[in-house]
């Protein structure tokens, strides 16, 4: 069974939602036959490197609301990290544009170390205040989750990964995914947004259910009489 996982390492629900979803699995009898998947999605693809705002602005502007409502909102959000043993710390987090971001974890999925970036990448950006928009940065995070610094760099100053990117993100817009974050579970179901652990795992039941070939119902009694089989029920050949 496989889930595909939209989201974006700027979304502070991704994280959450990544938490969520990492319990519930936890709890599914059939863990070890889900393949996880994350796909490219950019909150804002036109967000510049450098920005001389903080988060609490940059919410603030978005929806129109004053600074202090966009503060009151972030702690909010943090305590919600909290209680799932994530530490945001949105007054010094570095607002920048991802797309590098996704191209590393494009990359670090070809090398077979995609969840470990993920959760890198996450954590740098709302724990640790790095800069995800500075390649430089990137190298190091990749570094420490086992790839090659010098790899990284080489492929961040050339255009490898770009297509990956925008066909995750194409991909997304075919499926209607507006928001992230957002799981699809064998392109059968779908849930939106950072949803309790319980919705999660309700999903995964019933994609396990849908996945599962046709149960015999007689095969517990071991009632085969009355069926066709080893060929006892073909018709005799006519020579002619």
């Amino acid at each position: 069974m496989k889930v595909e996982i939209w989201s974006d390492f700027a979304c502070p629900f991704c994280y959450i939602g990544k938490r969520r979803f990492e319990a519930a699995l936890e709890q599914f009898p059939q863990r070890a036959e889900v393949e996880v998947v994350y796909r490219s999605f950019e909150l804002d693809p036109n967000a510049p490197v450098s920005v001389d705002f903080d988060v609490h602005q940059m919410l603030a502007d978005k929806y129109g609301m004053p600074r202090e409502r966009a503060v009151e909102m972030n702690r909010n959000m943090t305590e919600q990290a909290a209680a799932l043993g994530l530490t945001y710390n949105m007054d010094t987090l570095v607002v920048t544009n991802t797309f590098d971001a996704h191209r590393l974890a494009q990359y670090a999925a070809a090398q077979g170390m995609l969840i470990p970036m993920t959760e890198r990448l996450l954590k740098a950006y709302f724990t640790d205040s790095l800069n995800l928009g500075d390649r430089e940065t990137l190298a190091g995070l990749a570094a420490e989750v086992g790839l090659d610094r010098g790899d990284v760099l080489r492929m961040l100053a050339g255009d490898e990964f770009v297509n990956d990117v925008r066909a995750d993100e194409q991909e997304a817009a075919e499926l209607g995914i507006r928001g992230v974050p957002f799981f699809v579970i064998d392109r059968k179901f779908g849930v939106s947004g950072a949803q309790p652990n319980e919705v999660f795992l309700q999903g995964l039941h019933k994609a396990w259910e849908a996945s599962r070939p046709l149960t015999l119902l007689n095969e517990q009694t071991g009632e085969s009489a009355n069926a066709c089989e080893d060929g006892v029920c073909n018709p005799p050949t006519h020579k002619q």
